[in-house]
């Protein structure tokens, strides 16, 4: 039997079942680890996640997706995401992503803008971007409604919601120099800043929303007076040249200053959002108060060249109100076209005689005070006059002062507005006295007097010639015949000259002569009968004796 035909045993081996090596299961744990790991983070992720707003902007200028964050007070509370165009490509939107943890800051009174450096008369902000890169800026309010879509500051906020301090509001006729930002300053210290300004609603004017940062708040009372503190007040007065400025900034950006009235006032602190009036310079704000304003016209029959609007008004020197307008009239009786200038005026800057001049009236029963005041004030010679305020601009003011020779005028008291009567100017008299003085100038003949002037010029022609013809020959001769008689006379005058010598040969004998009849004068005194018997001869001079001397003083022990 061959081998292969060998019979097959009854017991069969069993086979064995090797199972699989724990070895080569570790290759599928790493995966397994990763996947929960990344599940782990994406649960993280879900969990830790934020809500996701969209802000606009006009650009999206330092704006890069993944990269830009969004801080507030400098820490990170989310990241740029996406950035695309809206669908009308006026703005860009950026989606960001914020954390969980700032959820507070979906809501409605949120702002958001870029921080990028920016260089203005203000100052310098955001230096620190040059290097780290711009970034978005969160304030977020206190405000509980929520909100995603958000419209970006194109300007960071000058005020935070978090700042400590009051807000207050300005009213003024226009912005001028003013910008958000500007400084507001008390005693030349900066204390706040302005926040905002809009339109008022009728456009008449402008609000400004003032921030005062605390504790300084506490300086605004109910009585404060602001006014614009831009550029720089020159002044020239009795004292010298005075020039008052708060600071530089504020000369070239602008600002506002207030401060309290002098004397008795009320020292409240004002509440929040409380309103003020914004006066164009410290001096107008620092004034009394001017009471309600009145509308008064006046009619000038005169040319009012170098009169503008803002023209001041005054009332015997105390300023009383300023033009509003300046406008021409047509009188068809005249045929003139006056100039009609209407002025709003203050009554109350009169002061204490405003207050008796009402208090007269009410005594009187009066019920419209201005008019009835103005009437009698009238009939008293009260005129408005067109006055050189300046002589080198030729600007001109009105003057409202007493005529003493003023002609009685009609006043209706009913009008309205008030019409005040007026009186020529000192320029317009000046010139009236010049029209008199040519007038009269013009009446002189100058022809006949020109003509009776040339004929007496002529006849001067003629006299001056006969005597240089006639006269001064002959004068020429006399003058000659005179000088030959000097030199005569010098001659004879010399000291050497023989009338010199003689002369003086007759005074000598003169002398001698007179010398001898004094001595006969003297000698007749004492003999006067010598005119009868002559000359009788001299006495023999007599022999003089010696005198005895004197006898001497006898002394004290002697007798007499």
């Amino acid at each position: 039997m061959t081998e292969d035909n060998k019979p097959i045993p009854d017991a069969l081996p069993e086979p064995e079942v090797q199972r699989p090596r724990i070895n080569a299961s570790l290759v599928w744990l790493v995966p397994i680890i990763a996947a929960l790991v990344g599940l782990s983070l994406v649960i993280h992720s879900w969990v830790e996640a934020g809500p996701t707003i969209t802000i606009s902007f006009l650009t999206a200028e330092g704006l890069d997706p993944g990269k830009t964050p969004v801080k507030y007070k400098n820490v990170i509370i989310g990241r740029v995401t996406a950035v695309h165009l809206s669908q009308d490509r006026s703005r860009v939107v950026a989606k960001v992503a914020l954390e969980k943890s700032a959820q507070g800051f979906a809501t409605a009174d949120t702002r958001f803008w870029v921080v990028r450096p920016r260089i203005g008369l203000g100052g310098v902000s955001g230096i620190d971007t040059l290097l780290s890169g711009a970034f978005i800026g969160a304030d977020v309010g206190q405000s509980q409604d929520g909100k995603t879509d958000f419209v970006g500051l194109e300007i960071p906020p000058a005020i935070t919601h978090d700042a400590p301090g009051k807000t207050f509001s300005l009213h003024s006729d226009d912005l001028g120099s003013l910008d958000i930002g500007s400084p507001i300053y008390f005693r030349r210290i900066q204390v706040g800043r302005v926040s905002s300004y809009y339109l008022d609603q009728d456009g008449k004017g402008v609000t400004l929303q003032i921030f005062i940062d605390a504790p300084n708040d506490q300086f605004v009372t109910t009585s404060s007076r602001f006014w614009n503190a831009s550029g720089i007040d020159v002044s020239l007065g009795a004292d010298g040249l005075k020039v008052s400025t708060q600071s530089l900034a504020t000369v070239l950006a602008g600002g506002v200053a207030f401060q309290d009235p002098p004397g008795p006032h009320d020292i409240t602190p004002a509440q929040e959002n409380g309103e003020f009036r914004l006066f164009n310079d410290r001096a107008t704000a620092m004034a009394p108060p001017d009471g309600p304003p009145k509308y008064i016209r006046m009619r000038f029959e005169q040319s009012l060249r170098g009169l503008t609007v803002d023209a001041p008004v005054e009332f015997l020197g105390v300023p009383f109100g300023r033009v509003v307008s300046v406008n021409l009239d047509f009188d068809e009786k005249t045929q003139t076209f006056p100039t009609v200038v209407g002025a709003v005026v203050y009554p109350a800057r009169l002061g204490k005689a405003h207050d008796k001049l009402v208090a007269l009236a009410k005594a009187r029963g009066d019920d419209e005070q201005m008019s009835q005041m103005m009437g009698r004030l009238v009939e008293h010679g009260l005129r408005a006059q067109a006055r050189t305020g300046n002589l080198l601009t030729g600007q001109l003011y009105i003057a409202m002062d007493f005529q003493a020779k003023a002609p009685k005028v009609a006043f209706d008291g009913t009008a309205k507005p008030l019409e005040i009567p007026t009186a020529p100017g000192d320029f317009q008299k000046l010139q009236e006295q010049l029209v008199d003085i040519v007038g009269k100038i013009q009446k002189i003949p100058f022809d006949s007097i020109g003509k009776n002037l040339d004929q007496s010029l002529a006849e001067l022609n003629q006299t001056l010639k006969q005597v240089n013809t006639g006269v001064l020959p002959e004068v020429k001769t006399t003058l000659k015949g005179a000088q030959q008689t000097l030199g005569t006379a010098n001659n004879a005058l010399a000291p050497d000259s023989p009338l010199q010598q003689n002369l003086g040969g007759t005074l000598q004998e003169l002398q001698r002569a007179a010398r001898s009849l004094r001595v006969l004068t003297d000698y007749l005194g004492d003999h006067p009968d010598a005119l009868l018997r002559g000359r009788r001869a001299d006495d023999k001079p007599a022999q003089t004796l010696p005198q005895p001397p004197p006898p001497s003083a006898p002394s004290q022990g002697s007798k007499p």
